[in-house]
């Protein structure tokens, strides 16, 4: 090996680790803790960004499916929170710019506000949506026949991202922030975390979330209000847990446009807090979305102003430029 080649090759070594801190720096960022208590959860699952990124960017010939939608049945009005369609919109529409295959997975209490979140992130093309109904006698039966449906495509599902998707805890009650029963509010997608030859990924911000089963019971139980009854056991193979889960999803685009510079002008094209805002305002205006603290709609997501919400996008956005 001539000189030449081996200081190539540790220019590039340099630069991967550059990467690789940059995105370390990105979980840092979205894993700020907003006032739950989450910071051990963190801590818990550090390295999971680069590990979803590197899953994604390193296949052959990723088919992503995107869930998200948690349905607030106790909210003024009830219906689903602001936090997860937006993550999942913008994550979408940054993944089909860059040529990636999309579908969209939700259940039939949440498709309206999703829906409208994926139109206002800008995308046109005919994205599959699957939406399992909320009603007991067919849920089962459904989500049984989406993992058939999966596996039979020419380019089957690779990936399953959840964003803000309840999932059952010990007893398999599903349960929002408070403790309270949503089960009968929230179709069983969680069962989709049982497919085979399919990378499970879990973004969440509160430890009730599908993959949160990764985390040990005992640390959500001490640290987070209502722990021990809230706690989901889904477990996945990466998580990634954020002080709201919408952050997840720009920091994952983010890391794939550090690790796939291909897709770098595709993927920040659309990424910005003017598209952000206009998905909040879209669903709350259209989709009867609401804050999920608040309980009522309103232009904040997890009783976070928006002004907080374009700073993160802001500091996430900024490390994609060496």
């Amino acid at each position: 090996m001539n000189e030449s080649s081996i200081k190539m090759g540790e220019r590039l070594k340099i630069k991967e680790k550059e990467i690789i801190n940059k995105i370390a720096q990105l979980e840092s960022i979205c894993g700020q803790d907003v006032g739950r208590g989450i910071q051990p959860l963190v801590e818990a699952t550090r390295g999971g960004l680069l590990k979803t990124a590197r899953s994604i960017a390193e296949h052959p010939k990723p088919n992503i499916a995107i869930l998200t939608g948690f349905f607030l049945p106790y909210g003024n009005p009830p219906a689903p929170e602001t936090d997860g369609p937006i993550g999942c919109a913008l994550l979408a529409a940054g993944l089909i710019r860059a040529g990636i295959s999309v579908r969209i997975v939700t259940d039939s209490f949440c498709f309206r506000t999703v829906k409208i979140a994926v139109q206002a992130a800008g995308v046109t093309a005919e994205i599959p949506f699957d939406i399992v109904p909320v009603e007991a006698t067919k849920n089962q039966q459904a989500v049984s026949s989406l993992l058939n449906l999966w596996e039979s495509l020419e380019t089957p599902v690779s990936h399953l991202i959840s964003i803000e998707r309840p999932g059952p805890s010990y007893d398999g009650i599903v349960r929002n922030m408070r403790g309270q029963d949503i089960t009968a509010y929230t179709a069983p997608l969680h069962l989709l975390f049982a497919a085979k030859n399919i990378i499970t990924v879990g973004i969440g911000d509160g430890g009730n979330e599908l993959g949160m089963g990764n985390i040990p019971k005992d640390v959500i139980r001490q640290h987070i209000r209502h722990g021990e009854k809230i706690a989901c056991i889904i477990n996945c193979d990466y998580l990634i847990v954020c002080g709201v889960s919408n952050w997840g999803a720009t920091g994952l685009l983010t890391a794939l446009s550090l690790l796939r510079p291909d897709w770098k002008l595709a993927i920040i094209s659309g990424l910005n807090s003017e598209t952000e805002f206009y998905i909040l305002e879209s669903i709350v205006k259209h989709g009867l979305a609401i804050d999920g603290i608040k309980g009522v709609p309103s232009l904040s997501v997890d009783n976070l102003p928006f002004e907080y919400h374009a700073h993160m996008m802001k500091m996430v956005t900024q490390l994609m430029n060496f």
